[in-house]
This record gives structure tokens, sequence and C-alpha cells, in this order.
């Protein structure tokens, strides 16, 4: 059967009609266990009875005005995440490659306000920040970029969490502003740099006058057990990005600014039609909401700690397991070898589970896996990947 979607994503062969907390259901009504959330998006589940009706609610009484007007979803949205990130100004557009592009030019007109007639960004290896092209450019892999040059100009590439590097760079290059990074890298294949590599930069950014701006769509939204993965070192950045999981599957980015980056955009610097719309930001606070009536940071830490030693007890010695690492709930099982096939093999069994960085299966549940649910993906899993690797 041919359709005509654009041939921009190599589908695996399963349709989902509904689903429940953390199972999904297809068009033969046969389940599956969702160890994926939509890539770190559906932060409340399938279904969730409070999201359901905040929604239902709101579409009934108004979805869109646009920016001309005052949005009150969108003043109370953006108090309650510059209380949590205590963080001062907030942008809202409608994903996570928006809200990189709005840090990225908040970098530049900050740049430009300071004098610098060139202003450059500092990004990391292995990175990944979106397919814009200036976030495409920003990221550190090179098949996201090709076929797409000529690349935007402008990003300074160092190796991932190498502090050095960073020294070197704000030695020699005066047009650097700032410094943009994943605190997790997801796409990267589950990376964490330390609280120490983020108190360095912190410093070095104090010491530079750089903004330091922190990519936590992937990883932010209580997905590592605490509101944003940054906080785990204390740091306070200039700028955050957030998308993903802020919407529980409704489309939202957030591009948050404190410190020097505070006051840098002005009206008519930036914009977006559908940014911070009542329908968005409603499932924004609502997500909020319901993580913090049900603890799910607390839920976080420890179901993603319990899945890591369940997975390291059950591949014990299996060769061919490089490492299983993790940060709440961002998972990666590394393999020595490409491992592409596990995805279909997994579905098969009726787990969805996926594989990035080429060797790294990744797992990104929902934040409201019970303990029995977290077993249930393991001890499905774990075969899989010993039949796999033969083992």
């Amino acid at each position: 059967m041919t359709h005509h979607l654009m041939n921009t994503y190599g589908r695996l062969p399963v349709a989902f009609t509904h689903g429940e907390g953390c199972r999904l259901f297809d068009e033969q009504g046969r389940s599956y266990l969702d160890g994926m959330a939509g890539v770190a998006v559906n932060t409340l589940g399938h279904g969730h009875p409070r999201l359901v009706k905040a929604l239902t609610n709101q579409v009934a009484r108004l979805i869109h005005t646009s920016n001309l007007y005052r949005i009150r979803e969108a003043e109370q949205l953006s108090d309650r995440l510059a209380a949590l990130a205590r963080m001062d100004e907030v942008f809202f557009c409608n994903s996570g490659c928006e809200a990189n592009e709005a840090a990225i030019k908040l970098a530049r007109l900050y740049g430009h306000q300071q004098g610098v007639d060139q202003p450059a960004v500092i990004v990391m290896e292995h990175s990944f920040h979106g397919r814009t092209l200036a976030t495409l450019s920003a990221t550190g892999n090179r098949k996201v970029q090709a076929g797409f040059e000529p690349l935007v100009s402008g990003f300074v590439r160092v190796p991932f969490a190498d502090i050095g590097a960073i020294e070197q760079v704000a030695a020699r290059n005066p047009n650097v502003v700032a410094v943009l990074f994943e605190p997790v890298q997801g796409e990267g294949g589950i990376h964490a740099v330390t609280p120490d590599f983020m108190r360095s930069l912190r410093a070095i950014c104090d010491q530079k006058k750089w903004l330091l701006m922190v990519d936590e769509v992937q990883c932010g939204i209580a997905r590592t057990g605490v509101w944003f993965a940054h906080q785990q070192s204390g740091i306070l950045p200039d700028v955050m990005t957030l998308a993903k999981g802020l919407g529980s599957g409704v489309p939202i980015g957030a591009c948050l600014a404190a410190g020097a980056a505070t006051g840098v955009f002005k009206p008519g610097n930036h914009g977006s039609t559908f940014g911070g719309n009542p329908l968005a930001c409603t499932a924004g606070l609502t997500t909020l909401d319901v993580i913090e009536s049900q603890d799910l940071l607390a839920r976080a830490a420890a179901v993603g700690t319990s899945i890591c030693d369940q997975l390291r007890l059950g591949l014990s010695g299996v060769g061919g397991v490089v490492e299983v690492r993790g940060n709440g709930l961002m998972i990666g099982i590394e393999l020595d070898r490409s491992c592409g096939e596990i995805v279909k093999m997994a579905l098969e069994d009726g787990l969805l589970v996926n594989v990035t960085a080429d060797k790294v299966i990744r797992l990104l549940p929902p934040l409201v896996m019970t303990d029995a649910e977290a077993s249930e993906l393991v001890s499905g899993l774990v075969p899989v990947i010993r039949k796999f690797l033969g083992a």
C-alpha cells in the first residue's frame, strides 16, 4: 500500500490505534510495552486521565489566539518553568530544534551587542541539536549534515566533555560568545557529562563572559530524576532549551534565559505563530502538575536505577555487551557491533525500543512506568539481546 507521506522515515511496520499508561495497541489489538515514550515525549504515558481532561476542556474553550494578544496559559507556564529552573525569561515555540534555533539567534545577538562582528558558538562532537540548517550545522554528526551544505558558519566543534579543548579555544578564538551542549547526549548514545565538567564550564563562561547554553530537549522535564539534568551539578545556565517531554505529546518548545542572556531579545527579534498557544501551554502546565503530584522525579530516578541494575544482572558475562549506562530514565545498552535489527526483534516480542549511534540500544520509557513494567521490559529485552549476540 502506498501513501503520500514524504519518504523521510524508515518506519516500522506497525500502526497504533490507542494507548493506556505504558501500553500501546496496534490495529490487530496486540499490546506492546512502550520503552520509548514517543522518543522521550510521552512523559505521562498514554491516555493519562488528568491530561485528557485538561486538553479536552482547553480545546472546548480556546486553542489559539496568537501572540498579538496576552495568553494567560503561556504566562502561567512561563512562571512555573522560570521558578523550577531559577531563570528569568521564557520564549515558547513548537519543537526542540526551534528552541535551539532561538538559543543560537540569542547568542549571536548577544555577541553583536558585545561588539563581536562574527559571533561563534562552541558545540560538541556527537551532539544532536536538530535538523534546521542552523541546528544541523551545530550538530556533531556528519550523517545529519551530509547533502545539506553549505552549512551555517559560526560553530566551533570540540571533543565531547573535553574541558582542555574548550580552554584552548578560549585562549585563541576571540569570536566565541557561547557554549551549547547537552548534559546527557541522547541521540549520541546516552553519554552524560560529569557535574565537575559542568562546573568547570560555568567558571570558563563566567571568566570569558560567554553564555552557557544547555540543550535539555531530551534530558529535561524530570527524565533524569531532577527537573533539568544540569541541576545534578548545581550550576545555573544562561540559556536552556526544552521541548519533547514538556507537553506529554502536544508539540511545544521553550527557550529560557537568565543572567547575561536576560533582555537580549526585544520585540521584533524573534517570533513563532503557534508558540505558547493555550492548548500547548495547558499540556505543559498539566505535565508539570502531574510530575509534582505523582512525585515522578523520584519515580524516574528509582525506576531508571532499577532497570540498569536488572539489565546488568541479566547481561552479566554476555560477550558483545560493552556497557549499560543510564541517567534516570535515559538508558543505553552499548554493544560491540551494529544492532539496528534488535528494534524489529523486540517489536515482534511486543517491546518498543530504539537503537541510536549504531550500536546503542536506547530506552526512554514514560515517567509513569511501574516497577512491574520495568521488570517486564528487562525480562523481555534481555533474551532478545542474548539471541542477537548468539549468547
